[in-house]
């Protein structure tokens, strides 16, 4: 059963993170928060219909509820009325309430309440099976891997439209594309992903999943590619390594896994190598760095042949009329010294034939 688990919640991860890279990349992540929590009232009115959860008009009304979520959304952002971040916090917590409303008056003695949509419980996911071609799997573990399929044969089929569309969605329509539509696709596709998860994983896992490896390989790669691979992989490895961490210290398995993506996310936002937070404060400090060994050059060079040349290419002098700290301006002596651009003679700073060609050259720019 634990394999189970860990096979389900890894499809899951991969399923959600196809679709939630190219919302991340078109500044739409609030959209699966709202789709994962705007599902409950179709789920009420597919249940009133059918009469039973085992009937499929559950999902289609999630999924028809998720849909009208994003299309009122987008009626209220195309007023320019409203901005789309605030659209979208108008309309789910507003079909979230009429589901929670509609359980708590007709649905109170069946299986369907607001803590299952929202946390889920992946221990009990193998228990609901169904025999598909005369074995019998776990009713998650078959319906997520066909929508990871079905993900993964309509972003291999509309790649380059997918691409072109999120990136330049002017150049997509003169070029003959139809951005509403492809839109609209990519709508549809996270509201079956998510409909199809949310029954195993609940919606904060399903937020996460969509999001964090999605933002994490954002700031990993430029490459649209490598970045659907990077947030696949990501995905996985944080649900695998949540369900061990749950499993080692009495946890929830789902709240354990969103709690992995969400340090993927930090390690990428600390450590990575073109946008980490780390990359951008040693960048900082670096170029800081190489503009005042080039000032020390031209300081040096401007001096340099005079009489007060004895006083002012003193290295104390830096600390009195340039005014660095004593351990910025030991720190800038000292890579020019490694660097031979200058050499200490006495008790002077003087110019190496490459220190001087660079303080020419920073003099030129």
């Amino acid at each position: 059963m634990s394999l189970e688990i860990i096979v389900i919640a890894a499809l899951v991860a991969a399923a959600c993170a196809i679709p939630g890279v190219f919302l991340v990349l078109r500044r739409m992540s609030l959209m699966s928060d709202a789709i994962s929590h705007s599902v409950l009232p179709g789920i009420v009115i597919g249940f009133f219909l059918a009469g039973s959860l085992e009937s499929p008009l559950p999902l289609v009304g999630a999924v028809v509820a998720s849909m009208i979520t994003v299309v009122l959304t987008e009626l209220l952002y195309r007023s320019k009325l409203l901005k789309s971040d605030a659209a979208i916090g108008m309309v789910f917590p507003a079909m979230f309430s009429v589901g929670v409303i509609l359980v708590s008056l007709y649905a109170g003695n069946i299986h369907v309440d607001t803590d299952a949509v929202l946390l889920g419980e992946l221990v009990f996911a193998p228990l609901d099976r169904v025999n598909f071609f005369g074995l019998s799997l776990a009713k998650s573990l078959v319906w997520m891997s066909v929508i990871l399929l079905v993900n993964l044969v309509l972003v291999t089929c509309f790649y380059k439209e997918l691409k072109l569309a999120t990136f330049d969605g002017g150049m997509a329509q003169s070029l003959g594309f139809r951005p509403v539509l492809l839109h609209y696709g990519l709508m549809l596709v996270v509201s079956i992903t998510t409909v199809g998860a949310f029954d195993s994983v609940g919606s904060i896992l399903v937020v996460a999943f969509v999001i964090a490896p999605a933002a994490a390989a954002l700031l990993l790669t430029d490459r649209l590619s490598t970045m659907l691979v990077t947030a696949v992989a990501i995905g996985v490895v944080s649900s695998v390594a949540g369900f061990f961490v749950a499993h080692s210290l009495d946890l929830s398995i789902a709240g354990s896994m969103a709690t992995m993506t969400g340090c993927a996310f930090l390690l990428a936002f600390l450590f990575s190598p073109k946008r980490g937070l780390l990359s951008r404060i040693f960048g900082t400090w670096r170029t800081k760095t190489e503009f005042a060994i080039k000032m020390l050059l031209v300081h040096i060079l401007h001096h340099e042949g005079n009489v007060e040349a004895i006083d002012e290419c003193r290295p104390e002098h830096l600390t009195e009329h340039i005014n660095w700290s004593q351990g910025f301006a030991r720190k800038v002596v000292k890579r020019s010294l490694d660097r031979g651009l200058i050499e200490i003679v006495g008790t002077m700073m003087v110019l190496s034939r490459q220190g001087r060609d660079g303080a020419r050259e920073a003099m030129e720019y």
